[in-house]
């Protein structure tokens, strides 16, 4: 278990009653959750003392909370064959997990002792795998604990069901107000509902406490870029790269990938290809790049084999769609664009906010329903009276 982030009044107890000659130990680090301080001095004991276990797992959990989770990995697999070791299997499988090893996280939890742990880690192994009926059934054995909540909530942000996450948020924190990385999940949710002022407001909260955050500091800088622009986004950005702390590693792809966001698409092709299987953002990005760059088939072949499965791959799909079936006069691929804009328009989540309304407006478009796109176009026009393209668009209809 992670020890608690809150612990001010009674850490500072603890250091004045610690005798001046009290020698430092990786337990020290890692109460502080310095991690990175833990590994040295845990491989400083390990070398005087050689294959000493307890110690060899403590590194691997350091290495797990730094996000190396290969080589948290390699020690507790090291150890597999030792049964004695509580925990040891549910922990591999956490490894394989992050590492995107399914089957192998899978393959080892089968091994293990059943616990809270597992039930939640073959709960999210279903969503993954797209295994609904298993989802269904690790849904069942969730608890209305503090950690089953928070694991259902993760995996309904994971399947857009944002509003339903912020619900369980806010449960927990009526008893927990000292969770203040609760706020932190919270704004991600008001984030994916494009909620970004509110968003920005929720993470003040955490920022006070925890100014050097990382996942806090990436999430401000997104928020700067939709409310004003790339400008001030990477200035946010850069102060992080500046800092540089010990958990860098944690989130340096996202960190790549948002920059290239924010630069309007600069170093691109440098950055996103490796990112595409990692990190979703990066296929949706890339295909847009490819379409700004007028390299349509290239985008086709990035997105054609996806499942969309949230309005943002939706709407991409739509529009490659469009695009490439207007350039090889493909009318077939023009009406599956113009059938999944309508999958948007119409549906109960989308069709009041601005991007339904703009779905609905294309796919009455390309039906050749000129009046109807005025009417939905028009109900939109105030939130674009700066934006050349909307006006061109609208322009043309009248």
């Amino acid at each position: 278990m992670i020890l608690s982030r809150v612990k001010p009044a009674v850490e500072q107890q603890l250091e004045k009653t610690k005798p001046v000659n009290h020698k430092i130990t990786a337990k020290d680090f890692i109460e502080k959750r310095d991690y990175t301080g833990a590994l040295t001095i845990l491989k400083f004991d390990i070398e005087k003392s050689k294959q000493d276990v307890e110690l060899e797992l403590w590194l691997a959990y350091c290495y797990f909370h730094l996000g190396d989770y290969n080589n948290a990995m390699l020690i507790y697999k090291n150890h597999s064959k030792n049964s004695g070791i509580k925990h040891l299997f549910v922990n591999l499988a956490c490894c394989y997990f992050y590492l995107g090893m399914y089957p192998e996280a899978e393959e080892v939890l089968g091994k293990s002792d059943i616990s809270d742990v597992k039930i939640r880690l073959q709960f999210h192994l279903s969503h993954k795998q797209g295994d609904e009926k298993k989802l269904m059934e690790y849904h069942e054995l969730l608890a209305d604990v503090v950690e089953d909540q928070l694991s259902l909530a993760a995996i309904h942000y994971l399947r857009s069901h944002y509003q339903e996450a912020i619900d369980i948020y806010k449960k927990l924190m009526i008893n927990n107000r000292h969770f203040l990385a609760l706020n932190v999940y919270m704004a991600l949710c008001y984030y994916k509902l494009d909620f970004y002022d509110v968003s920005q407001e929720i993470l003040d909260v955490y920022m006070k406490k925890y100014p050097d955050s990382m996942i806090l500091t990436n999430l401000k800088a997104c928020n700067l870029y939709k409310l004003y622009d790339g400008k001030a986004a990477e200035s946010e950005l850069k102060n992080l790269i500046a800092r540089r702390s010990s958990t860098f590693k944690f989130c340096e792809d996202l960190i790549k990938h948002n920059m290239v966001v924010f630069r309007e698409g600069e170093g691109a092709l440098q950055v996103l290809p490796a990112l595409v299987d990692i990190l979703p953002e990066a296929r949706l990005n890339l295909v847009i790049y490819y379409l700004k760059q007028g390299e349509n088939e290239e985008a086709y072949e990035l997105i054609k084999d996806l499942e969309p499965a949230i309005p943002q791959e939706y709407i991409l799909k739509a529009i490659v769609n469009v695009v490439v079936g207007q350039e090889k006069g493909d009318t077939k691929q023009i009406d599956n664009g113009q059938s999944l804009f309508n999958m948007v328009g119409s549906s109960s989540s989308e069709c009041d906010t601005i991007p339904g309304r703009q779905c609905m407006a294309s796919s009455l478009f390309l039906e050749g329903r000129y009046d109807e796109v005025s009417l939905y176009l028009s109900s939109i026009k105030s939130y674009f009276s700066n934006d050349d393209s909307f006006n061109f668009n609208f322009a043309q209809l009248l």
